[in-house]
C-alpha cells in the first residue's frame, strides 16, 4: 500500500490539497483511503471509512472519543490497584480531552491502518492529511522516540521475576502492579513499532503544501533540515494558491510577482527530486469535487522512491598508519542546516544529535563503538562527525 503523508505550513490549504490528492489517486483507479482529522465540505464525518466515490472512502478522526475509550480500558486494566488505594473512577461522560490527545489519536489511526483493520478495503493507497508542517514532523518521530522510553523506562530485564508474581499477587490480593504495567508497555511498544514501521517504510513519501511567500520559504527552508535529519523524502511540494501572473491591478501584480519570484527559489532548491506543481487559485474555496479536481493535483508516483534505509554513511577522513585502523568520518546530509542549530552529544553507543527545532538520538554505527568523537563539521550541507580509534578497545597487532 501507498501510504501518502499530506502536511505544510498553517493555512495553506493542506486539508483541501489532501483531499485533492487523495481524489486523484482514485481517478487513476487506485483503491484510495484518505484521513482526516479535519472536516472536508462533502465528505461524511464518520470515523469509520466512509465511500466517497467508487474508489475512495474518507475516515474522520475523533481525538475526544479516542481519549475517553482509552482512558476507560486504562482505569478497567488498574481496577485492582485503584480499588486498592480506593480511587474513585472516572465515567466517560465527564472527561474532557488533554492536550497531546490529537497526536495520540492519529497514531492509533495510522496503527490500525498498517495493522489491516481496514484491509477489508483492499486500499492500494492511504492519504493522511497531517498537522502543520512543525508539529507533523514531531509527530513523525514521535514513535521512535516513545519507544525509546518505555526501554529505558520500564526494561524487560528489571521486571520482578515471573516466578514470584502469583506468590506476591496471593499476598496483596490483587495483581501486582508491575505485571499489568508492563504488560500495558508491551502492547503500547507493539502499537508504536507498526507505526514507525509504516512511516520508515519505502512506499511512504511526503506531500508538502504551501501558499508561495517569505514566511512558507523559510518553514520549508528548515523542513528540509528535518525530512533529511529523520530520513523522510517528500514526493511533491503543491504551491497553493497560486494568482495569475499578469494584472493591470498594482496590488494584485505585486502578490503576484511575490509568489513567482518564490516559485523560483523553489524550483531551483526542490526541483528535480521533488517536483513542485502550482496548484491555481479558483477565486474561492473549495467546496465540491469538482473543484478538488480543478487543482489538477498529480495523483501519487508509485515510481518514487519514499524513505531511504539509512541516511548515514561512513567515509575515511584520515587514512591509518601502519597496525592502526584510520580515522572515520560518519556523515549526515543536512541540506539548510547552519553550525549555529547543531548540537552533538556522544552518550555511550548513542549520538544525541539537536538541529534547529529538530531532535534524534541514533545509535552510532556498529564499526565505530570502539572510537571516540573527534571533532565534527558541517560542510556543503553535509555534517561530518569524526571519529577515532580508541587504543583502549582496538586490538593490536604485531
Amino acid at each position: 500500500m501507498r501510504t501518502v503523508l499530506v502536511t505544510g505550513p498553517g493555512g495553506a490549504g493542506r486539508t483541501t490539497l489532501a483531499a485533492a490528492s487523495a481524489l486523484a489517486a482514485a481517478a487513476s483507479g487506485r483503491r484510495t483511503l484518505l484521513v482526516s482529522a479535519e472536516p472536508i465540505p462533502g465528505f461524511p464525518a464518520g470515523t469509520e471509512p466512509t465511500p466517497v466515490t467508487d474508489r475512495l472512502d474518507h475516515a474522520r478522526i475523533d481525538s475526544g472519543a479516542h481519549f475517553r475509550t482509552e482512558l476507560t480500558e486504562l482505569q478497567q486494566r488498574a481496577s485492582g490497584v485503584l480499588d486498592l488505594v480506593g480511587a474513585g473512577r472516572l465515567d466517560g461522560e465527564e472527561l474532557t480531552e488533554l492536550p497531546g490527545s490529537p497526536q495520540l489519536a492519529l497514531l492509533h489511526t495510522l496503527h490500525r491502518a498498517a495493522a489491516g483493520d481496514w484491509s477489508t478495503g483492499g486500499y492500494d493507497t492511504l492519504v493522511v492529511d497531517l498537522p502543520p508542517l512543525a508539529e507533523a514532523l514531531a509527530l513523525l518521530a514521535l514513535p521512535e522516540q516513545l519507544r525509546r522510553y518505555l526501554r529505558r523506562l520500564l526494561p524487560a530485564e528489571r521486571q520482578a521475576a515471573r516466578a514470584l508474581r502469583p506468590v506476591l499477587a496471593q499476598l496483596a490480593g490483587v495483581p501486582m502492579p508491575a505485571q499489568w504495567l508492563y504488560e500495558a508497555a508491551a502492547r503500547k511498544d507493539e502499537e508504536l513499532a507498526a507505526v514507525q514501521a509504516l512511516v520508515e517504510d519505502a512506499s511512504t513519501t511526503l506531500r508538502l503544501v504551501a501558499e508561495p511567500g517569505p514566511a512558507a520559504e523559510d518553514a520549508l527552508r528548515t523542513a528540509r533540515t528535518g525530512l533529511a535529519l529523520y530520513g523522510l523524502r517528500a514526493d511533491l511540494l503543491v504551491a497553493s494558491r497560486v494568482l495569475p501572473r499578469h494584472s493591470s491591478d498594482p496590488w494584485f501584480a505585486d502578490l503576484a510577482a511575490q509568489q513567482e519570484k518564490c516559485l523560483g527559489h523553489w524550483h531551483a532548491e526542490w526541483a528535480p527530486d521533488v517536483p513542485v506543481h502550482e496548484a491555481a487559485h479558483l477565486g474561492r474555496d473549495p467546496r465540491t469535487a469538482d473543484d478538488l479536481a480543478a487543482l489538477a493535483v498529480p495523483a501519487p508516483d508509485e515510481r518514487v522512491p519514499g524513505r531511504v534505509d539509512d541516511p548515514w554513511w561512513i567515509e575515511e577522513d584520515e587514512p591509518g598508519e601502519e597496525g592502526r585502523p584510520a580515522v572515520l568520518a560518519w556523515c549526515l546530509p543536512l541540506p539548510g542546516a547552519t553550525k549555529e542549530d547543531l548540537r552533538l552529544v556522544r552518550r555511550g553507543e548513542e549520538l544525541l544529535l539537536t538541529v534547529g527545532p529538530f531532535h534524534r538520538i541514533v545509535r552510532v554505527a556498529s564499526a565505530l563503538r570502539r572510537c571516540t568523537v573527534s571533532g565534527a563539521a558541517l560542510t556543503d550541507g553535509v555534517l561530518r562527525v569524526r571519529f577515532t580509534p580508541d587504543p583502549a578497545l582496538w586490538p593490536r597487532t604485531s
